[in-house]
């Protein structure tokens, strides 16, 4: 199970956290990824990271995302900065080991 939050409105240039709580006995072995669903667009990938911290960032988000874990409180967050009207999507968390998906949270980038 994956819970995610923290998705809303944000003006260009501004920065949001998102949050993935998980559950599951053996989460810290888990690789967990970030996704995202722009209207009309293919779901892409976001950031990863590893069950030991590990991370990946697809072309257009780095330097201004930053993907985390905790293995002990079983959270995963996705700090967004310097954001653009183009993040605008639903955001998904994903347990890459078990294809689990989590609902989904909207992010507004606008003014």
């Amino acid at each position: 199970q994956l819970q995610a939050s923290g998705g809303g409105l944000v003006q260009p240039g501004g920065s949001l956290r998102l949050s993935c709580a998980a559950s599951g006995s053996i989460f810290s072995s888990y690789p967990m990824g970030w996704y995202r669903q722009a209207p009309g667009k293919e779901r892409e990938l976001v950031a990863l990271i590893s069950g030991g911290g590990s991370t990946n960032y697809a072309d257009s988000v780095k330097g201004r995302f930053t993907i985390s874990r905790n293995n002990a409180k079983k959270m995963v967050w996705l700090q967004m900065s310097s954001l653009k009207p183009e993040d605008t999507a639903v955001y998904y968390c994903k347990n890459l080991a078990t294809l689990t998906w989590g609902q989904g949270t909207l992010v507004t980038v606008s003014s």
